[in-house]
């Protein structure tokens, strides 16, 4: 089997999910933010290593109370353990650059359901935090809406992952870490049989 820097032009998949306060990446908060790494080889492309942290809003922050309404967060519960954004970005980055390092790829790209939404959040957080290093691409992603729109006719989440044989939990979703890691099952299952007897240099 093919390794995996070579199949997606030296580019690690990392799938992303965030949950937050609003649509806006300058106004509304990050709440939370999960990266699942991926790994494997071509055509046995699975999920090994995942990252999760609960973020406090950042000082100004506007919080939609529709938007926490939808996902059940209260911002301000002590119990979340919720952390600064910089804390939870540059952890999430280090682990990442790791990575890329030891898949022997050039750079991350953010794979996600709705991704533009994603690392547009990703991106205003890290500005704010003055984080460097950002390990994703600056503007290409994969979107799980658009793979799961081909490969199943279905592009809302939970519809999706059940046309793709998967399980989904209503309970858990809108979590971060679980959203994410089953957007990270949809994708190796998208491309791992569309990888079904294909070659890549």
């Amino acid at each position: 089997m093919a390794a995996l820097a070579g199949r997606f032009r030296g580019f690690l998949p990392v799938v992303v999910d965030v949950e937050t306060a609003g649509f806006d990446p300058e106004r509304n908060a990050l709440l939370e933010v999960a990266a699942v790494i991926i790994g494997g080889e071509v055509g046995q492309l699975k999920p090994v290593a995942s990252h999760h942290f609960h973020v406090m809003p950042f000082t100004g922050a506007v919080l939609d109370p529709a938007a926490l309404a939808f996902t059940g967060i209260d911002p301000f519960q002590p119990l979340r353990g919720a952390v600064s954004e910089e804390e939870a970005l540059r952890n999430i980055f280090r682990a990442i650059r790791t990575a890329v390092k030891a898949a022997q790829c050039r750079r991350a790209i953010l794979v996600g359901h709705n991704a533009a939404f994603d690392l547009s959040f990703i991106k205003a957080a890290e500005k704010r935090s003055g984080v460097k290093n950002n390990p994703f691409h600056l503007f290409s992603t994969f979107d799980t809406v658009s793979l799961a729109g081909l490969a199943y006719g279905e592009t809302v989440l939970a519809k999706a992952a059940l046309a793709a044989g998967l399980s989904w939990d209503h309970e858990q979703a809108h979590s971060a870490l679980y959203d994410a890691r089953q957007t990270a099952e949809l994708f190796c299952k998208i491309v791992n049989s569309f990888d079904l007897n294909r070659e890549y240099p």
